[in-house]
C-alpha cells in the first residue's frame, strides 16, 4: 500500500510563495508518475503540475506555468511543489498523487492520493 502525506500549506499574501512537500511510502516511488492537484470550494478538482518516472516529461497547467515549480528528489522519496507569485485564485487544497502509467493530466489516471494541504492566499 502506497501512504502519500502532504505538507507544507499555509497561509501566504498575494506574491509570497510556498512550497509543498509529499512524502511517499514504500520502495518503489522512482517508478511513480507524480503528480499536484487543487481543489478550491464549490469547485472540480483540477490539474496542477505533473511530472514523469523518469523525469523525461513535465506538465504544467496553464495557470501556473512560470510561476509553479514541480520537482522530485527520487532518493528521500518526496514530490515537490515550489509556488511563487501566489494569487488569491490559488487558494485551495492541494493534492499529491501517484500514477502507475505515463504522465496524464486526468486526475483518473492517478490511483494513489494523499489527504491534502490547505493553501490560502490572502489579497
Amino acid at each position: 500500500q502506497v501512504q502519500l502525506v502532504e505538507s507544507g500549506g499555509g497561509l501566504v499574501q498575494t506574491g509570497g510563495s510556498l512550497r509543498l512537500s509529499c512524502a511517499v511510502s514504500g520502495r518503489r516511488f522512482s517508478s511513480y508518475t507524480m503528480g499536484w492537484f487543487r481543489q478550491a470550494p464549490g469547485k472540480e478538482r483540477e490539474f496542477v503540475a505533473a511530472r514523469s518516472r523518469i523525469d523525461i516529461m513535465i506538465s504544467y497547467a496553464d495557470s501556473v506555468k512560470g510561476r509553479f515549480t514541480i520537482s522530485r528528489d527520487n532518493a528521500k522519496n518526496t514530490l515537490y511543489l515550489q509556488m511563487n507569485s501566489l494569487k488569491p485564485e490559488d487558494t485551495a487544497m492541494y493534492y499529491c498523487a501517484a500514477s502507475e502509467g505515463l504522465l496524464s493530466k486526468d486526475r483518473s489516471d492517478y490511483r494513489f492520493w494523499g489527504q491534502g494541504t490547505q493553501v490560502t492566499v490572502s489579497s
